[in-house]
């Protein structure tokens, strides 16, 4: 009984282990919250239109798909981040195999965001489906 204990606990922190390793970021800039990082991303064409964040908040649908050109800003914490364009800042939800694979986003690398708009009852958010450096 002893025996299977130990090989149930050394199970459990070998998979808490892998799952901080796995969530760590590909993003540089500011954080509010603990690092994640990120691997790989569809990269073919889509048919989201490009979009400002005021747009989207102002009259934006649920679910809405749209491509989002600017710079994420900062790190708020469970795959959180404070997304701006010159139009306004809005946070945007973005998993860690959707940023670039091997490539770091700093605060100041211009990004394309794809994805759909989620408007909320408590608040509107982006969620990202892929995330593209630009020049």
């Amino acid at each position: 009984m002893r025996h299977t204990v130990s090989i149930l606990t050394a199970a459990a922190l070998a998979l808490a282990a892998t799952t901080a390793i796995a969530q760590q970021s590909s993003y540089t800039g500011p954080s509010n919250a603990p690092k994640a990082a990120a691997q790989g991303g569809y990269s073919g064409p889509g048919t989201a239109q490009l979009t400002t964040v005021k747009q989207l908040l102002d009259t934006g649908r649920d679910d809405q798909p749209a491509r989002l050109q600017g710079r994420i800003v900062s790190f708020e914490g469970d795959e959180r981040y404070t997304f701006e364009d010159a139009t306004g800042r809005m946070i945007v939800e973005i998993d860690d195999e959707d940023f670039p694979a091997g490539q770091t986003v700093s605060a100041e690398q211009r990004v394309e965001l794809i994805g759909e708009f989620d408007k909320g009852l408590a608040r509107d958010e982006f969620e990202v489906d892929r995330v593209i450096l630009l020049p």
